[in-house]
């Protein structure tokens, strides 16, 4: 917990022990049902949460806005930011059913109340949100093929609604046919080696019919 509070001092009473409680949590249905690796999970606040909120050192988001996770596995990026922005809705879906089932299960535990999680395959419905992000499941091209009809018309932030997508290493070969993509690199923001090469990728959308 203390690397969630040295990079966001200001979370609330209700954040701290929503925050807190997800290490217990977790290891608890990490046990039955294996969504994080028995070597981070002992580093989950590092590797999987702070990962996670690297989202709200680019962008905040707004009340009202809707958000979509892909790919959700455990419940990252979606569990962590829905607790730190309680008043966004966010949509967290995965393939895996027993991957959700530990997602609902812990949103249920922790008492979130802006998250809804359902297996599903993206690209599968037409229900629209003002971004969509995601830790790495695939590559940029085939991201964007799957997600692009999603997104909300109006953009009511700082940033352009498309796709935040959280992701390491050289992406300028995967980005090539992305020019209006912006890399942030985490190492400006936290100081831990793991996030030396690990980025946000802001990628705008155009909505479309």
């Amino acid at each position: 917990m203390d690397i969630l509070l040295k990079y966001f001092p200001e979370l609330s009473e209700e954040q701290i022990n929503r925050f807190a409680q997800l290490e217990d949590v977790y290891r608890s249905w990490n046990a039955k049902i294996n969504v994080i690796s028995r070597k981070d999970i002992d580093l989950l606040y590092e590797r999987h949460v702070l990962h996670s909120l690297g989202v709200a050192k680019v962008l905040q988001f707004k009340e009202g806005s809707k958000v979509l996770d892909v790919g959700t596995g455990g419940g990252f990026p979606g569990i962590p930011l829905a607790i730190l922005f309680p008043d966004t809705e966010f949509y967290l879906i995965d393939v895996i059913a027993k991957k959700i089932k530990v997602v609902n299960e812990i949103v249920n535990a922790l008492d979130i109340t802006n998250v809804k999680a359902e297996q599903r395959r993206a690209g599968t419905f037409e229900d629209r949100f003002d971004f969509i992000v995601s830790r790495a499941v695939t590559n940029m091209p085939d991201f964007v093929k799957w997600v692009r009809k999603n997104i909300n018309k109006k953009s009511i932030h700082e940033l352009s609604n498309g796709i935040l997508y959280l992701k390491g290493g050289n992406l300028a070969e995967e980005l090539t046919l992305f020019p209006k993509a912006t890399q942030y690199n985490l190492s400006n923001y936290f100081e831990e080696d793991f996030f030396e090469t690990k980025k946000v990728v802001h990628l705008p959308i155009k909505y479309k019919l």
